[in-house]
């Protein structure tokens, strides 16, 4: 239990919002909540470690199994479908039940189905519904388990971060998006080399259980309940009165206030398109480099990573200025800069990537719109909690399927437009989309909160 410190806290104002300076006293603050956000980064790692791995053990699976191309693409989408339809749901479930319990069910769920991949074509599955239809269910099992984790990261941070760190605090935890997505391919690839396909599955899953363990045995759902936790870190988790991050009772979701907040839809809708233009780097950034840029098949796979470098090194930028900004002008100032300042420079990016002749450069510019793209996930994933905290959960998973749907559609509508009218013209869209994201900025006031009139 956390105790008040004895001296006065200096407060400054930011409009609505109030953020508070480093308690004025002798003890330094603990740093307990820089360990849970630590815990939460290797748990956004492991989500991308063990959503990518399949496309690299693909090549191997195919032939082994008799599988076609068409096939393994629907069982990718088999992931796609329980991670979207269940964003909301596991939003729900750390809102109420608290992120220590439900991170760690979810890890644990997703990790044996992982490791269960290895073992899908030889299952009781696989005897009703052959091969195809075992690894899409086993797909689909891993992604509902997946799509529990950023709504509870964002419900975490909440819990843990006061208003003036918590845009780096989600930042920090989502920047493992990029970390996972660089280092899957080469390790995956590794191990499947040496020790065959099935190994990759069994050791990504064991990884995985062993980060839940952990993260059940160091977390606690708020710092008040954590014994590391000093009075001088509890006030700075607190913000600006005692009362804020007090633990209150579960209440009703507000799903009215929802739909009448204007802000939501424009969260939503601006995320949406983010979604769109992150896809078009997870799913075609490689072969783009390969087939149009005429990268060889080794520099393809070598500079694809390159996307992910940037938005691991602008992910966490873009929070701390985000936090800095709102700080300083208020939420309503520094949440919208940042998200439509960054959208803007990646659409910006993008275009100049596109048109570019020098492969280099034009690498250097793509790169750059994908971290660009991602110096706005603060902005994005603390308004939420800013909107509404005691729902931030449920909130971040109606944006995030919102991204989601976008990401349903980029994969697909990307390659047709490039057939129709070349892939200038398909990362176009994808800058144009980027440029709507930043404009949907202009409505959206998170410190204004949900509108809960009649």
């Amino acid at each position: 239990m956390w105790h008040s410190p004895t001296n006065p806290v200096t407060v400054r104002s930011t409009g609505k919002r109030t953020f508070m300076s480093q308690p004025s006293t002798e003890l330094k603050p603990s740093h307990t909540r820089w360990t849970i956000l630590a815990f939460l980064l290797l748990i956004s790692i492991i989500t991308y470690i063990d959503r990518v791995n399949i496309s690299v053990t693909a090549r191997q699976m195919i032939p082994a199994l008799g599988l076609t191309n068409v096939q393994m693409g629907q069982i990718f989408s088999a992931f796609v479908l329980g991670y979207a339809l269940f964003q909301i749901p596991g939003g729900r479930l750390g809102d109420r039940w608290g992120p220590r319990r439900i991170l760690t069910l979810a890890v644990v769920w997703w990790s044996l189905f992982t490791a269960m991949t290895a073992l899908a074509p030889s299952s009781f599955f696989a005897g009703v519904l052959g091969i195809w239809g075992s690894l899409m269910i086993v797909r689909f099992l891993i992604g509902v388990g997946e799509a529990a984790a950023l709504p509870n990261f964002n419900r975490a941070v909440a819990n843990w971060c006061g208003p003036q760190e918590r845009g780096l605090g989600i930042a920090i935890t989502i920047s493992g998006i990029g970390v996972g997505s660089a280092l899957t391919p080469p390790i995956t690839a590794w191990i499947m080399v040496n020790y065959g396909w099935q190994t990759a599955f069994y050791w990504a899953g064991g990884l995985g259980i062993l980060i839940a363990l952990l993260w059940f045995w160091f977390a606690r759902d708020r710092p008040d309940e954590h014994p590391r936790v000093n009075a001088a870190e509890a006030a700075l988790i607190r913000g600006d009165t005692p009362l804020r991050n007090a633990p209150v009772p579960p209440t009703p979701v507000p799903w009215k206030a929802f739909v009448r907040t204007s802000s939501v839809w424009w969260l939503v809708l601006s995320y949406t398109c983010f979604g769109y233009v992150a896809y078009v780097y997870l799913s075609w950034f490689y072969l783009y480099l390969v087939e149009v840029r005429n990268f060889s098949v080794l520099r393809g796979a070598l500079f694809a990573a390159s996307p992910f470098i940037a938005m691991t090194i602008l992910c966490p930028i873009g929070g701390w200025v985000t936090d800095r900004l709102s700080g300083r002008f208020g939420v309503n100032k520094g949440r919208p800069w940042v998200g439509a300042g960054g959208m803007a420079l990646a659409a910006v990016s993008i275009v100049a990537g596109a048109a570019i002749e020098h492969p280099f450069i034009a690498l250097a510019f793509l790169s750059l719109g994908a971290g660009w793209l991602y110096f706005t996930i603060g902005a994005f994933w603390s308004s939420t909690v800013d909107l509404s905290k005691a729902h931030a959960g449920t909130l971040s998973g109606i944006m995030n399927t919102g991204a989601n749907l976008g990401g349903t559609l980029s994969p697909t509508l990307t390659p047709w437009i490039a057939d129709q009218f070349g892939w200038t013209a398909a990362l176009g869209v994808a800058a144009v989309l980027a440029f709507i994201g930043a404009v949907c900025w202009l409505g959206i006031r998170p410190a204004d909160g949900l509108r809960r009139g009649e």
